[in-house]
């Protein structure tokens, strides 16, 4: 159960930061509603996924993966552009959280 809220606790965090850019610096009701909602999802998805899962594999999961995806995101739809620095960089945020949790099981 601890897995299914933190993809929830995921889900949240790059739906509010994908709100965040259209937010335009909270200056738009919606979106900056929509980021506050959304982190406040994330937060306390997060905290109940502790209860099961070691703070250290939840955290790089979650950090990880939030930034892998909205990377990813902000490339395909945002119009950021796509270089080989980039998809280097998300898949050694990838691959760290993999470590992490390779190492982290005793």
């Amino acid at each position: 159960m601890g897995y299914v809220l933190l993809a929830g606790a995921i889900a949240a965090e790059v739906g509010a930061t994908t709100a965040m850019k259209y937010s335009e610096g909270f200056s738009r009701l919606w979106p900056s509603l929509f980021t506050v909602a959304g982190y406040i999802v994330a937060f306390a998805l997060l905290a109940q996924t502790l209860k099961t899962v070691q703070i250290g594999t939840a955290y790089a999961i979650w950090a990880g993966t939030g930034t892998a995806v909205i990377a990813a995101i902000g490339m395909l739809f945002l119009g950021e552009g796509l270089t080989l620095a980039k998809v280097a960089g998300i898949l050694l945020v990838i691959g760290g959280v993999v470590l992490l949790n390779l190492g982290g099981a005793h």
